[in-house]
């Protein structure tokens, strides 16, 4: 083995191998190293390496000059490290645990375990080693790059989290004074940063202090109001409440890293047997894949969610879950790749559009973390292969039908039938164990008659639980009854269906016809509502208990908003279908719209309820109104849409492949401006695809004028100019045709704001102009608004500061006639922004403050964080990079919380400036 080889940035940018510094070359040559180790085993085309060397003006011999400084590097570096060439670009291969930066964070990790395990003095002991490998700013002796802004923000932001924790650990100790003495010289450096006067009034009090900890909550109060304009956080007012009632004090979060993902559904209760199983698949478990065969019905899933809950503890960094619908519409992996990645903190752009880039981008971002992926009901070995981790502390359980024989490498175990010993056991487990001790010879018969099948035997020891005074000989004898039927229940795809038949036929007619039309919404869970819509009346949810008490629907757990979700198993779902099959043809279609009418009632109203997405467009309602009794579903819109995106984006090609072209793209044109606030781009271009298809194969124009305007901002989004333009193009001439003058105004807008993104702000004011005319005849006052506000933000791009103050200000006046106080603060933030552009800062802090006062009225946690970032912006330009960062730190929470990766990422990049002007060593190098 070689010397040991490190990389640190959390200081100078150093190199070192056997503990001697390696020399580097000279400062260019040093920013191509930094930025290589910057994205470490990421491949960087040139252009990126080119405009970070050379910020300014590079020379006509760039090009050759970055490949002299690679080859150079090649040849300092020692075998650790791989510099590698990807047809034009470069990437540096390097094992993570050997980057001082990704250490720290492996370091706070582990302190985060040991605090939640009850080890504190082991986590003080972790954080004080990771606090040590900083030796100063990260990369303090090279030239700062805006390129590097936001990840080195990152790094000073963890730095100083890891900080407050270890101050919340000796706060928890019983430490005060010494948390009370860093404290103090900490906030006279952080003077807004609300989480160090929590743990300061926590550390006061808990000295006994208390009069001390009132005063210190007065000072910073009055800081943050008449210094930054905000009042204090909501934790920090509580922590104060608790204080001033005597109350007990919250006690303090051990170390703030980001929650370990935790996505497996619920171990079933009563899980029986398969000991042998589990021993065998918790030894196989590592770095190859485990792949879990067997016959539908014998508990494959059952058994993989119960062995990845009994291994959590040995996968501290999470567990990921997927469920491939291996046996109805299998999911596509690139698809299952975006749902991971965003798990894992990517979205919006930052989801690459290939699926090798996908799968690329997974792997490194699972390197040198320890989880473990659940894939099931996979379909094929191709499924599976991208959704593989790279790295040797990750492991992988998939379960499947079939074998995968083509999955190179993978360990495979095959799931049998129970014994009668395991049988046995899950009966009583189900129906009472005293029923089964009291009538052994008829309990051995009954999972006879089951074959063994788990999900057979669940069924029948369900049916015995529900009806309390049948005997066991009973069920046993209906068992018995059509002899013929008796034989047919083997394993396999249709081994079962007679135990499904004779359960089906124990129940009410109602229940019956909700279990067979469940079967139109394909492999989906769904909530409650929807049997009221299959079967066309309401309050049916008694119907539902009947099911669930069957046993032939389940109860897949709660959603985001606390409400039930249920789910019919596959091979359930299969013999639903196989009844609907025998319904005619316009019967499934009504069943199919009732269902997906509602969907859309309730789409647009959660939709009402989120910031506004301009451009984002619905058509008319279709079906009955949305029962009051649902309304009650979207309080929580953000919520609501969270819990039913898999819902919304299945039901699309629902309607498509039915024939309800309009409901298709309504349904998914109602889910724009929540995609457009989670930057779930993926969902929005595949559901306006496949809605568009279905609109233009059914003639429907309005529906293709609505499509082609929703397409041309989701390619705005991708950067896909050309394609922007052409679907903003076709909508407009669509909305024409039709004469939808609003409609039409609004692709145009659309047009603009693709000149005004690809810098031909000229244009952008035509197309914004004709836009403004078009909304203004339609009477579309928002709208009108808008337009005036985005002719204001282009005229200051192009430096006519008059033009634009005299259209913000306009669109301010409308907003507050019509009054639409989102849409005057939006004003009010574009117009902080102008007057910081001209020089203008207390102006801009007033009308920055004013908006955030407004947006935080109304609850918009994204919008108020964009406008505590101009508030920051505005500071940092008035020389108060202490302010600016106060402000910035309330932002990121918010970001951060919201999922909103390029609201966090401009925030990051503010901090970094902030830090750059307080820091001596960062001012000097820049």
């Amino acid at each position: 083995m070689g010397p040991e080889v490190r990389f640190h940035l959390l200081g100078p940018l150093t190199v070192t191998v056997g503990g001697r510094p390696l020399p580097l070359g000279g400062t260019k040559q040093r920013v191509l190293l930094a930025h290589l180790l910057l994205n470490a085993n990421r491949m960087v085309p040139p252009g990126q390496l080119v405009d970070t060397i050379w910020p300014a003006d590079p020379p006509t011999s760039a090009t050759a000059n970055l490949q002299t400084y690679v080859w150079r590097l090649r040849r300092l570096l020692p075998d650790g490290a791989a510099l590698r060439t990807h047809g034009a670009g470069y990437s540096l291969a390097v094992d993570p645990g050997d980057v001082d930066a990704h250490r720290f964070t492996r370091l706070v990790g582990d302190a985060e375990r040991a605090a939640k395990d009850g080890s504190p003095e082991k986590a003080l002991t972790l954080l004080a080693e990771a606090e040590a490998m900083w030796l100063g700013d990260p990369l303090e002796d090279l030239p700062t790059a805006p390129a590097w802004d936001a990840e080195l923000g990152r790094l000073v932001d963890n730095r100083l989290a890891a900080v407050e924790e270890r101050l919340a650990l000796q706060v928890l100790l019983g430490r005060h004074d010494t948390a009370i003495a860093e404290l103090t010289v900490l906030l006279a450096e952080h003077p807004y940063r609300e989480r160090l006067w929590q743990q300061y009034l926590l550390a006061l009090t808990g000295a006994g202090r208390r009069a001390e900890a009132l005063q210190a909550y007065s000072t910073a109060r009055e800081r943050l109001v008449t210094e930054l304009g905000v009042e204090p956080g909501p934790e920090l007012r509580a922590l104060q409440a608790a204080i001033l009632a005597g109350e007990p004090l919250p006690g303090p979060s051990p170390v703030a890293v980001p929650a370990p993902l935790r996505q497996l559904p619920a171990d079933l209760p009563d899980f029986t047997g398969r000991e042998d199983h589990v021993r065998e698949l918790a030894a196989a478990l590592g770095p190859a894949p485990v792949v879990l065969t067997g016959a539908p019905g014998t508990g494959k899933s059952a058994l993989a969610m119960h062995v990845a809950h009994r291994l959590a503890d040995e996968f501290p960094d999470g567990q990921l879950y997927v469920d491939l619908a291996g046996t109805g519409a299998p999911r596509d992996p690139a698809e299952v790749l975006a749902d991971f990645l965003h798990a894992l903190g990517v979205t919006g752009n930052a989801v690459p559009a290939g699926l090798d880039q996908r799968a690329a981008l997974l792997r490194s971002r699972l390197a040198g973390r320890r989880v473990l992926l659940v894939l099931d009901d996979a379909a094929s070995a191709s499924q599976v292969r991208p959704l593989l981790p790279g790295d040797a502390g990750c492991a992988v359980l998939v379960t499947t039908r079939g074998r995968l024989p083509d999955l190179a490498g993978a360990k495979h175990v095959e799931l049998p039938v129970f014994g009668e010993t395991d049988a046995l056991r899950l009966l009583a487990g189900v129906a009472g164990a005293d029923r089964v001790v009291g009538e052994p010879a008829e309990a051995a018969a009954i999972v006879r008659c089951c074959g063994y099948l788990p999900l057979a035997i669940r069924i029948a020891g369900a049916r015995l639980a529900g009806r309390q005074a049948w005997s066991l000989r009973t069920l046993h004898d209906r068992l018995a009854d059509e002899s013929s039927r008796l034989s047919e229940l083997r394993v396999g795809d249709l081994g079962v269906r007679p135990s499904f038949e004779l359960s089906l036929r124990q129940l009410p007619a109602s229940a019956r016809t909700a279990f067979c039309r469940s079967a139109v919404l394909g492999a989906q869970d769904f909530p409650s509502w929807v049997v009221d819509a299959l079967l066309d009346r309401g309050g049916a949810h008694e119907v539902l208990d009947v099911l669930v008490d069957a046993n032939l629907v389940s109860l897949a757990g709660l959603d985001s908003g606390g409400h039930p979700r249920y789910r019919l198993h596959d091979l359930l779902r299969c013999y639903a279908a196989e009844l609907l099959g025998a319904e005619p043809l316009a019967t499934r279609r009504e069943t199919l719209a009732r269902v997906l009418s509602v969907l859309l009632a309730l789409a647009k109203a959660a939709a009402a309820g989120l910031p506004p997405a301009f451009g984002a467009m619905t058509g008319p309602a279709l079906g009955a109104p949305l029962p009051p009794g649902l309304t009650r579903l979207v309080a929580d819109p953000l919520g609501w849409f969270t819990a039913e995106r898999r819902l919304l984006a299945a039901a699309v090609p629902l309607a498509a492949d039915a024939g309800l072209a309009e409901l298709a793209w309504q349904l998914t044109a109602a889910a724009v401006p929540f995609y457009d606030l989670r930057g779930l781009y993926d969902d929005w271009r595949r559901g306006h695809l496949t809605a568009l298809a279905a609109a233009e194969a059914a003639g429907d124009r309005a529906g293709a004028a609505v499509l082609h305007r929703g397409l041309g901002q989701v390619r705005l989004y991708h950067d896909e100019y050309a394609a922007a333009v052409a679907d903003m193009e076709r909508s407009a001439a669509l909305f024409a045709d039709l004469g939808d003058v609003r409609g039409e105004a609004l692709a145009v807008a659309g047009l603009g704001t693709v000149a005004r993104v690809r810098d031909r702000p000229r244009d952008a004011l035509g197309f914004y102009r004709r836009a403004l005319d078009g909304l203004g005849r339609a009477g579309d006052h928002s709208g009108v608004a808008q337009m005036r506000n985005s002719l204001g933000s282009t005229y200051a791009l192009l430096g006519e500061f008059g033009e634009a103050e005299t259209w913000l200000s306009r669109a301010r006046e409308l907003a507050r006639e019509i009054e639409d106080p989102h849409r005057e603060a939006k004003v009010l933030t574009e117009l902080g922004t102008l007057h910081r552009d001209t020089g203008q800062l207390p102006e801009s802090l007033t009308c920055l403050r004013l908006a955030l006062s407004i947006l935080e009225g109304l609850d918009d946690e994204r919008c108020s964080a964009y406008a505590l970032l101009g508030i920051g912006q505005t500071l940092l330009a008035a020389g108060e990079p202490v302010q600016a960062r106060g402000v910035c730190d309330r932002a990121l929470r918010v970001f951060r919380e919201t999922g909103n990766r390029q609201g966090e990422k401009t925030g990051l990049e503010l901090l970094e400036q902030a830090q750059r002007r307080r820091s001596p060593s960062a001012a000097a190098r820049g």
